[in-house]
């Protein structure tokens, strides 16, 4: 491995093509203001470096980012990479992960709209994440400890783990296929339409109009806090610990509430069966 260190980069493809390569106390800054530092780069490790420029890592294969700081002018940051590990990092730009495959992140702070689009194979422990449109179409994601804020988060994934998580957000998970929430705090408007195979695992569910139009969907455990007209047009087997405000014409299934504030059936369609347990012991 060839190592750089202490240099500072600024021009068009500094590092273009590099191969077998430490880079380690560097700053990619300055006049010059260049693009695409690491471009078509392969088996890269970068420690304790400063990015402010755009482009960095694109068409990489192999990189290790570890303790650095890639700001909020470092756009599109990662694009078309792969066998990615990202450790200790602030990731501040906009874009900053997509079209990539297998990644790794651990213990970074993610500020970055428009984060990890069409990423297949990604993990993410111990992270703190602010986004918009945060994942989108990705496929088979597994996270751990992460919190997240920001509006319109995992629509149209595929194949997801999620577990001890707290996800503060609107329209989560849309159009989801085949995902799994455990022990976590999902809290947002209108969690989940369109979704199918997505299952709740021991979670605290908050927010209005929760859980509509979905397909193969699966509450086990779970509390519900402000959940009005849930379930709408949905297929669903619930098992809420906590009372709901209403639940409106479920097509189909079963949902087991300790108590519920109203039941709307004005859809002929509706054949969704409500258990009421407070009005089982009476």
């Amino acid at each position: 491995m060839t190592i750089i260190e202490k240099q500072t980069f600024d021009e068009e493809r500094a590092l273009y093509g590099a191969k077998d390569l430490v880079v380690t106390q560097c700053r990619f800054d300055g006049p010059a203001d260049g693009e695409s530092a690491l471009k078509e780069a392969a088996n890269i490790e970068t420690n304790k470096c400063f990015f402010n420029l755009r482009y960095p890592f694109w068409h990489v294969h192999g990189l290790s980012i570890r303790d650095c700081e890639l700001t909020e002018l470092c756009r599109a940051a990662l694009w078309y990479s792969d066998h990615i590990t990202i450790t200790d990092t602030k990731l501040h730009g906009i874009k900053a992960l997509r079209e990539c495959r297998d990644a790794v992140l651990k213990n970074c702070d993610i500020i970055s709209p428009e984060f990890g689009w069409s990423v297949t194979n990604i993990e993410m422990y111990d992270t703190t994440a602010k986004s918009e449109y945060f994942m989108m179409r990705s496929e088979n994601i597994r996270f751990e400890n992460v919190d997240f804020t920001g509006k319109y988060s995992f629509q149209y994934i595929k194949n997801a783990v999620f577990e001890n998580c707290h996800f503060d957000t609107k329209d989560a998970f849309w159009h989801g296929e085949n995902v799994l929430v455990k022990d976590s705090v999902v809290k947002g408007e209108y969690l989940a339409w369109y979704a199918n195979g997505l299952t709740f695992e021991n979670c605290r569910i908050i927010g209005t109009q929760p859980l509509c139009y979905c397909k193969n969907l699966k509450l086990i455990n779970c509390e519900m806090v402000d959940a009005d007209l849930c379930f709408e047009k949905s297929d669903v087997f619930a098992e809420v610990t906590t009372p709901v405000l209403s639940i409106k014409n479920p097509r189909s299934g079963k949902i087991t509430v300790p108590a519920v504030g109203e039941v709307i059936m004005d859809d002929a369609d509706a054949s969704g069966e409500v258990v009421i347990l407070e009005e089982m012991k009476e």
